[in-house]
């Protein structure tokens, strides 16, 4: 395999300006190793409250000589795809003790569902929620009782912000487990149809609820190939999980089996033992590159414009939004889920789904497979498919061609020719164009703006027939410092509907959509962002804006004159209620949507 060129450029642009920081992250962990807290260091009163609850494990716990993993969850059972971790602890003790290694739940962190907060105010805190577990996993490590450290999280905030805290531990050896989507229910097709003849009010609250009950209908991750599914494809490219691990139902006797065997290869891969595989060591430069790929590759979330760079800090590695636009130029879009596409991630993993897509990308040049993972040799290893043979774990190759060429396609034939995530830039800043679901006729708009404060006013002007016309809705004061960047997926209905009436619609935000963006132009997290001086905030209704993705252009045409004298528009006052005055801090001090929008990484100077 011959690294594709542009990829290659990529990664040492990213491997020489991240040298400084890389080489101190490095430092610190060797130094956590060899004299920082763990079970041989600390007092007998210490290690005796870290085992006193610990049953038939006490000895062993006691011995300090065997591994006792920490098992960090996002258990609770109000979020589909977190219901299942509420057995996981008892089997992974289980796992542990067949290979004479003990667990330990070692905390839990927050999971918050951004399908239940969508649109509401509780959506205000969830970017901030990732920084909340990155702290709440610290806290669950601080101890030193563990020797290495399984992972319990699936969605949107939770696998980085697990990721981001972990990695501050990043001697541990580290393994992500995840539990599984649903199986698949309503078709998205009709799910999406029915979300918009509600919206054009054609259909009632009760059609509504009928149709996202049969969609979203038991335990699982959200089927829809949004931030949580895109997560599951990250850490499979990175090669944290189990090979395969990322889309197997809960509840199969695979996904049992594949939780087992990542609790015993966690046992193996200690710093007692020949082949120890530090998480910070596995997390480098390359790895970050190969996370990226697999997004554009997937069509995945663009929520990881955000949360990918914050990873990468944790690190000591810096990326930024011009890395990922190179690479979008190159690497092709060779799967189509929903919302990209018909299928779901049952019928991606059907069709081949990640040992498909690592073994294509690996063929292509267009990832690095000598990254230090967690299981094989090398990346290559997870161009392979699990499966059981009379009750046994084994691993297959990738197959050799598609399963359904309408779900994931080769390199050399594929749905587009570049990973649809683009950097738009002008005179209102810098932003992200998710084009993979966009029709190639909608990548340039020029239309009026007509600017809001928040989602709801444009509801209201929609219901009110003020936006039946070519526009560009700007929604400001969106970002992280001023309301803590909430989604704006409540607005994919309405402007679907202008868009399916011949306008020319666009949306141009501080905000997020997230990983159900779809087929309505859309640049968001534009960076600087309105509060404080950003340049959105000069925009008034009326405004010609132009946005195109081919040219990589977000602009306001307006005179240069005209526009250097205007004064931006004044921010509404910080929202109350929901908890959301608590994250006042976080919000005041989060730094730019391309650092990763973190206050957490910023103050500690990461």
């Amino acid at each position: 395999m011959t690294l594709h060129p542009t990829v290659a450029a990529v990664t040492a642009r990213i491997i020489e300006r991240s040298n400084p920081g890389r080489r101190t992250y490095l430092d610190l962990i060797a130094r956590e190793r060899a004299s920082g807290v763990d079970r041989q260091r600390l007092s007998c009163g210490n290690l005796a409250h870290g085992f006193a609850a610990a049953g038939d494990d006490k000895s062993v716990i006691r011995g300090a000589t065997a591994m006792n993993i920490g098992i960090v969850t996002a258990y609770n059972d109000m979020l589909s795809a977190h219901q299942p971790y509420g057995r996981y602890p008892e089997q992974i003790k289980l796992a542990a003790r067949e290979v004479g290694a003990t667990a330990q739940v070692a905390g839990g962190v927050p999971a918050m569902c951004d399908g239940v907060t969508q649109g509401q105010r509780g959506m205000e805190l969830s970017l901030f929620s990732r920084d909340t577990i990155a702290l709440s996993t610290a806290v669950a490590l601080s101890h030193g009782m563990f020797e290495g450290a399984a992972l319990l999280g699936i969605c949107d905030k939770i696998v980085p912000g697990l990721l981001i805290g972990a990695l501050r531990f990043g001697h541990l050896p580290t393994i992500l487990i995840p539990a599984g989507p649903m199986p698949s229910g309503l078709a998205n097709k009709e799910k999406s149809r029915v979300r918009q003849l509600y919206a054009e009010g054609k259909v009632g609250r009760a059609e509504l609820l009928d149709a996202e009950a049969a969609s979203y209908h038991g335990a699982g991750t959200c089927t829809f190939y949004g931030t949580a599914n895109s997560n599951q494809m990250m850490m499979e490219v990175m090669g944290l999980h189990m090979p395969g691990a990322a889309f197997i139902n809960p509840g199969t006797k695979l996904r049992q089996e594949l939780t087992r065997a990542a609790v015993h290869r966690l046992a193996a891969i200690g710093w007692g033992g020949n082949d120890y595989r530090p998480l910070g060591h596995c997390v480098d430069e390359k790895a970050i590159v190969n996370a990226t790929v697999g997004l554009l590759a997937t069509g995945g979330s663009t929520n990881h414009a955000i949360h990918i760079p914050a990873i990468a800090r944790a690190a000591g590695i810096i990326i930024d939004w011009e890395d990922i636009d190179r690479l979008s130029s190159v690497v092709p879009l060779i799967a189509r889920v929903y919302p990209n596409g018909s299928g779901d991630v049952n019928h991606f993993h059907a069709a081949g789904g990640m040992a498909w897509i690592i073994s294509t990308l690996l063929d292509a040049g267009l990832l690095h497979q000598d990254i230090l993972t967690v299981a094989g040799k090398h990346l290559g290893d997870y161009a392979r498919e699990p499966a059981l043979e009379n009750d046994k774990l084994i691993w297959t190759d990738a197959v050799t061609a598609p399963r359904d060429d309408t779900m994931v396609r080769p390199v050399a034939r594929p749905f587009s020719p570049d990973g649809g995530m683009r950097l738009v830039a002008g005179n209102l800043g810098r932003g992200i164009f998710k084009t993979s679901a966009v029709d190639a006729a909608r990548w340039t708009i020029e239309a009026p703006a007509r600017v809001f404060f928040d989602q709801d006013q444009v509801v209201a002007a929609f219901k009110a027939g003020e936006l039946e016309r070519d526009v560009v809705v700007v929604v400001r004061f969106q970002g992280p410092r001023a309301n803590g960047m909430p989604e704006l997926h409540k607005l994919t209905p309405p402007l679907g509907v202008l868009q399916d009436k011949g306008f020319r619609v666009a949306l141009v935000t501080d905000g997020r959509m997230s990983g159900a963006s779809g087929k309505v132009p859309a640049v968001i997290h534009v960076s600087p962002e309105s509060l404080g001086g950003g340049p959105l905030a000069k925009v008034r209704d009326g405004d010609m804006i132009r946005l195109c993705a081919i040219h990589g252009e977000l602009t306001a045409m307006v005179d240069e004159s005209e526009w250097s004298r205007r004064d931006g528009a004044a921010a509404p006052p910080p929202a109350a209620g929901t908890g959301r005055e608590l994250f006042a801090f976080m919000r005041q001090g989060a730094d730019g949507a391309e650092q990763g929008a973190s206050a957490m990484l910023a103050a500690a100077g990461l």
